[in-house]
């Protein structure tokens, strides 16, 4: 069985990819999200991500249809106690917002899609800097102590912001983040290394990235001259156009042939080797998609193999 990895300065212990769940009532249908939750957990995977928003922006959805289709797995499986949820707050149409209110009304809802009396991990969505940091820690300790929420954490919140709340939590002896979701990958190095990084470092806090493949373009799947049918093609194509693209698709392809593996699973292997960084995300809407994803679990690169990727990506 392949280690698990503590998650910052928490009691949970995750796998080292997170399966992304934004897929799930989306590309994937309940049938198809079912199949790769399935061969997800026969692989040893634990460690589930979500948002009560995912998938909002379809026409027909409401939001929190990915929250709905684990629930429902998790409870035709039977094993919600092998399993670490996170899901996260602020987006969900009916639930906008990080008013102390909102957070304990959404996380209600989350609760009762997913099936569950409680959320291992449950992160502020986007940041709202015009709410005070100690109305959102306030709300989030009621969840805790309330045995709703294990631990908190963070996604796409300013160095500044995610140090205050850090110090009023360790002010006030209330519930602190124990991890961070920064979007982070080998072609977008700057939203997350620096002050960031800093913060998350110092606080012995975990990164769990989130657009690991740089929506798909780090699979390999996008080069010059190829059309992709995927709704993340557009996004990911962009990175055709810079001189850092073709460079890393060029080491990854280096890389990649030595080891005998997939393009995916070499840019997961780096991003699992950098500092702070417990679990990548990355989602697959197939079961013929994960084992290029699960592969970053056996995969260690050598410092020569990081370095001359970080010197890509550069």
């Amino acid at each position: 069985m392949t280690p698990l990895r503590k998650l910052g300065s928490s009691d949970l212990e995750v796998f080292p990819l997170s399966l992304g769940g934004n897929v799930f009532g989306w590309t994937a249908d309940e049938t198809r999200s079912f199949a790769v939750l399935d061969a997800y957990a026969a692989a040893g995977g634990n460690f589930l991500d979500t948002a009560d928003s995912y998938s909002a922006w379809v026409e027909g959805n409401e939001g929190g249809e990915s929250e709905t289709v684990i629930g429902k797995w998790l409870k035709s499986r039977g094993n919600r106690a092998d399993i670490v949820v996170a899901t996260k707050v602020s987006q969900h149409p009916a639930y906008p917002g990080l008013s102390g209110a909102n957070i304990k009304a959404a996380a209600d809802a989350s609760l009762r899609r997913l099936g569950t009396d409680h959320i291992d991990l449950y992160y502020t969505h986007f940041d709202k800097p015009e709410v005070p940091v100690d109305e959102i820690i306030g709300a989030l300790d009621e969840l805790v102590k309330a045995g709703k929420v294990r631990h908190i954490a963070a996604s796409n919140i300013s160095p500044e912001r995610f140090q205050e709340s850090l110090e009023f939590s360790d002010r006030e002896g209330l519930a602190r983040y124990v991890a961070l979701q920064p979007q982070y990958n080998l072609v977008s190095r700057d939203t997350y290394e620096g002050p960031l990084r800093e913060v998350a470092s110092r606080a012995g806090l975990a990164a769990v990235p989130y657009f690991g493949l740089a929506s798909g373009f780090l699979t390999g799947k996008y080069r010059p001259g190829t059309t992709v049918d995927s709704v993340r093609a557009a996004g990911a194509a962009k990175h055709l156009d810079t001189e850092r693209g073709p460079r890393v698709l060029a080491a990854l392809d280096e890389i990649a042939g030595d080891h005998g593996v997939a393009v995916a699973t070499v840019a997961l292997a780096w991003l699992a080797a950098q500092p702070t960084v417990a679990a990548p995300i990355a989602s697959a809407r197939t079961v013929e998609q994960l084992p290029a994803l699960l592969g970053v679990a056996d995969l260690v690169l050598t410092d020569e193999e990081l370095t001359r990727l970080s010197k890509a990506s550069a």
